[in-house]
């Protein structure tokens, strides 16, 4: 997809590809990873706005995604990590913040255990290890998240039943929640990026090598990457912090907006122990 012309849209060449980025407030560097087929307009936008308050913001399009290219070179995780690096020393980035986001937050795990001098604080959301001590997704789960059948709205429909808890969306208008999403990333990659995620032999034997503050951030209904990763996260990390957001789905940044922008801005701010 060509990055569309007039727009903040910058594109940077890394890895022989084209990644395309945005920039949003000023302050120290805070990188954000996303997630399964995502592109960089589904950040929240009430998130990007309080966190560019304090910080550079940087998030962008996983190669093949979005606006930014592919390549016919096999996709891996560390790969999606060497990206995201190339993508800080082609912004003039030593060192930064990193926000990884359910398969962003295998991507920031790579990245922090390759380069821990380049990764200042880590935050890890709705993330997994990987590997055999991963807690997987039910199958049906599974089956709604791939099926890409009928019309947009059945799609964005079966989307939301898997972001939000069923209790939570009675009472709330889901729609009204999110962006609105104008990128798209075909059903080739995200099939290839999906055999990536299930592949990713996991980082479970050297999450004791972290030594950098973390955070790691879920929600208690999250049906995609259920909580019990984000524990086992948190229990092999030293000094990791958990936080677990009472009621909430895998789209907590959604959700809990205001929580979820404080938590992490909290987070980052707080005085090094």
């Amino acid at each position: 997809m060509a990055v569309p012309r007039d727009t903040c849209v910058k594109v940077a060449d890394v890895n022989g590809v084209s990644l395309a980025y945005r920039e949003i407030g000023s302050g120290y560097p805070l990188l954000l990873i996303n997630g399964f087929a995502s592109t960089m307009d589904t950040w929240n936008p009430p998130v990007l706005e309080q966190l560019g308050r304090h910080f550079r913001i940087i998030i962008f399009d996983n190669r093949g995604t979005g606006y930014s290219s592919a390549s016919g070179e096999p996709f891996s995780i560390p790969l999606f990590a060497r990206d995201a690096l190339a993508l800080m020393d082609g912004c003039g980035i030593d060192q930064a913040h990193v926000l990884g986001l359910s398969m962003g937050a295998s991507i920031a795990l790579e990245l922090v255990l390759a380069h821990p001098g380049r990764v200042t604080r880590l935050i890890i959301v709705a993330g997994t290890c990987g590997g055999r001590h991963m807690i997987r997704m039910q199958p049906e789960v599974w089956d709604m998240l791939a099926d890409k059948s009928g019309t947009g709205a059945d799609i964005v429909n079966r989307m939301f039943s898997l972001l939000f808890p069923e209790e939570w969306r009675a009472a709330h208008d889901a729609a009204r929640y999110c962006p609105d999403v104008y990128e798209t990333t075909s059903e080739e990659i995200a099939e290839r990026q999906a055999e990536t995620f299930f592949g990713w032999p996991g980082s479970y034997d050297r999450l004791p090598q972290i030594r950098c503050p973390v955070l790691v951030v879920t929600g208690s209904e999250d049906v995609v990457i259920p909580p019990e990763n984000s524990r086992i996260l948190a229990g092999r990390i030293p000094g990791a912090r958990l936080a677990v957001f009472p009621g909430a789905g895998h789209g907590l940044q959604y959700q809990c907006a205001e929580t979820f922008s404080r938590t992490v801005r909290e987070f980052l701010r707080s005085p090094t122990e």
